[in-house]
């Protein structure tokens, strides 16, 4: 079929390519490529992991999300505040530093093999079992590190070698991490692989391997029980909606915060300026403070929603930190929308399986409350923007806190500017720091950072383009109907188009 999907890595969005060239639709190719993902950037994702997928119907312009992040543990167990809760700091290429949570007491309930398989049953065309095969042999034979990847393990590797399960898998015969060229080999996440293709989702919750899961969290110092995992399922929820200049802006709904704080930003945003000048970025700046101020101090009117603020109060605070993102578009007007995360991950990596499990409770924002079995709040934001009812961009990011001003620094460059996809996700960033600070990406013009501070804003200047203002990933439908996509280059991200 014809289509185009963008990931976090060539090999992910590879996969989903093949799997529309095989007839499959937007979901299959999602599907097939988050399986590959879980190898390819397994750093950021795995079965371990928790997400959202939107998924957007041709035929009937329908559109869901399929909500299937992480909870809370601890049902029929020991409260998750009663374990330790050990700390390492990450450093982004010495320009700043951010401090992340590790250990079996961060494990939350992951949620992601089941979202994948609901969201095949529920909108796929193809058998869950065809769409295994990449994945499988990726793991089993290795995937060599690209730049990207190798960034990654870099900045990660007090994470990724914490425990001997995992210095089992990221470590070289040398007794150092690995690096670029260097061949990651997983053939135990290839087997876990190949029961789930076999015997389904329910395999991670249910039984032996469940068992083992809940055996090695428990025993370092975790929650994690087996009702939490025999009673997880996957919840579908209506898409938050905004209208942006004559398109309509779809995203994650509470209780996460994400999809809601781009709504409402791209809702109060100034349409001035051009692209990368001090007149715009002043605007989205102004917009950022307007964000943070709403997630600290709850929405205004303009914000009523539901009562998001009060939501997000019950469900603890709000998960950003690192992600994937899968973004596919068909011919037949289907569309699908992933983010998915395993956090910095825990460091735990259950023996004989390859799974290396989310560190969500250790992501959690203080302040909340924390109640075995609930939902954690996210700050994923997987979107759609539509023109005339039909999609014209599926867009989302990693980024931790960075990643929602990332998607919605796509969305404006596309929709606002005009450019085109693989320009507006290149374009230098910014980002307004919790210390009102404007972080200005390396690329940004000299000149138009200095009207900034001459406009009051306190900057920093970043020589290099970084990971720290998002992995982007976005497919665009032009009025011509041309079909274009773009990864982002900050963590070696690919497009594919499949005419």
């Amino acid at each position: 079929m014809r289509g185009a999907i963008a990931a976090g890595h060539p090999l992910t969005a590879a996969a989903g390519a093949l799997v529309l060239g095989e007839g499959g639709n937007a979901v299959d190719a999602a599907v097939a490529a988050a399986l590959v993902s879980w190898v390819a950037e397994s750093p950021l994702t795995g079965p371990g992991a928790g997400g959202f997928m939107l998924v957007h119907r041709g035929r009937d312009r329908s559109t869901r999300v399929l909500d299937f992040f992480t909870a809370v543990p601890g049902l029929g167990g020991d409260p998750v505040e009663g374990h330790a809760i050990e700390s390492v700091d990450v450093d982004f290429s010495g320009a700043t530093t951010q401090h992340f949570r590790i250990g079996g007491a961060t494990v939350a309930v992951p949620g992601a093999a089941l979202g994948l398989e609901q969201a095949q049953r529920s909108y796929g065309t193809l058998a869950w079992r065809d769409l295994f095969a990449p994945a499988i042999e990726l793991a089993r034979n290795g995937v060599e590190l690209t730049s990207g990847q190798a960034y990654l393990h870099e900045i990660l590797d007090l994470i990724l070698r914490h425990t001997p399960e995992a210095r089992a898998i990221y470590e070289r015969e040398d007794g150092e991490g690995l690096v670029l060229g260097d061949v990651l080999v997983q053939r135990d996440l290839a087997a876990t692989l190949e029961l789930i293709r076999d015997g389904g989702a329910r395999v991670l919750y249910e039984g032996g391997l469940a068992h083992a899961i809940v055996d090695h969290v428990r025993a370092s110092d975790g929650a994690l029980t087996e009702r939490d995992l025999a009673e997880y399922r996957v919840i579908r929820r209506r898409p938050v909606r905004a209208g942006f200049r004559d398109h309509e802006f779809l995203s994650n709904p509470p209780p996460s915060a994400g999809g809601s704080l781009i709504a409402f930003g791209l809702g109060v945003l100034d349409d001035v300026g051009t692209a990368g000048g001090a007149e715009a970025i002043d605007a989205l700046a102004r917009v950022m403070g307007e964000q943070q101020r709403v997630l600290a101090d709850g929405f205004h009117a303009a914000l009523r929603n539901g009562g998001l603020a009060r939501v997000l109060a019950r469900h603890g605070g709000v998960v950003n930190r690192g992600t994937t993102h899968i973004s596919v578009l068909d011919a037949a007007g289907n569309a699908a929308s992933m983010t998915a995360s395993t956090g910095a991950g825990s460091g735990v990596v259950v023996p004989g399986t390859g799974i290396h499990l989310n560190n969500m409770i250790g992501e959690f924002i203080d302040g909340g409350t924390r109640r075995a079995g609930m939902r954690l709040s996210s700050g994923m934001s997987p979107s759609l923007v539509l023109r005339s009812g039909r999609p014209r961009l599926v867009v989302g990011s990693a980024g931790s806190f960075r990643l929602r001003g990332a998607v919605m620094q796509v969305v404006v460059n596309v929709v606002q500017h005009g450019l085109d996809v693989r320009e507006a996700i290149e374009r230098p960033r910014v980002h307004l720091d919790e210390e009102n600070v404007l972080q200005c990406e390396g690329g940004n013009d000299r000149a138009e950072v200095d009207r900034l501070e001459a406009m009051g804003w306190d900057v920093a200047r970043w020589d290099d383009r970084n990971l720290y203002f998002g992995g982007a990933a976005a497919v665009e439908l032009a009025g011509d109907d041309r079909l274009a996509a773009a990864g982002d280059p900050r963590r070696g991200g690919a497009g594919v188009v499949v005419e």
